[in-house]
């Protein structure tokens, strides 16, 4: 059996060890990236759980702590301990509803928001640096891939998120 015989057997069956090895091995790839952003922000008092939590306040727009715990997998006891420390260390912003002091809303602070965009920022450049060495046809398809592994995987579109005005958003 030949190799396209192989992939479109696969494409009907579901994926092949083929396309799996190539996600997996893309990802150890953007994980080294993300692992080098995370270091990149110097701040030995900041845990990666507590970076994913300003990462996901910053990509949706304010979160309240159920949607962080969601976001997280834990739950909202855990959730609420990484966010207050947070709150501590001056990342993030509290706001309590006048209506009911039970629901909140959580924030990015200037401070935390520098945090992720600096983060961001090295993430972007490292990124920049890996597809500059790739065939211009390549990144090409690398994009209309990704989209659609993004989408499939339940990412938002940048487009959606601004007509979605952030919750839930980029």
């Amino acid at each position: 059996m030949s190799a396209t015989q192989r992939r479109r057997r696969a494409a009907a069956g579901g994926p092949s060890a083929d396309q799996i090895d190539a996600v997996l091995r893309a990802s150890r790839a953007l994980v080294g990236i993300a692992a080098a952003s995370m270091a990149a922000v110097d701040d030995d008092d900041v845990t990666v759980p507590q970076l994913r939590v300003l990462v996901m306040v910053d990509t949706k727009g304010p979160l309240n702590l159920a949607a962080v715990a969601a976001g997280l997998g834990v739950n909202p006891s855990n959730a609420s301990r990484i966010c207050d420390r947070l709150i501590r260390a001056g990342l993030l912003d509290r706001q309590e509803s006048p209506d009911d002091r039970r629901h909140i809303t959580l924030s990015l602070t200037d401070a935390g928001g520098r945090l992720v965009n600096k983060m961001m920022k090295h993430r972007r450049t490292a990124i920049i640096r890996v597809l500059r060495d790739m065939d211009p046809d390549d990144r090409e398809l690398l994009t209309t891939a990704f989209d659609r592994f993004a989408t499939a995987a339940g990412e938002p579109l940048v487009d959606d998120a601004v007509t979605l005005i952030w919750p839930g958003g980029r």
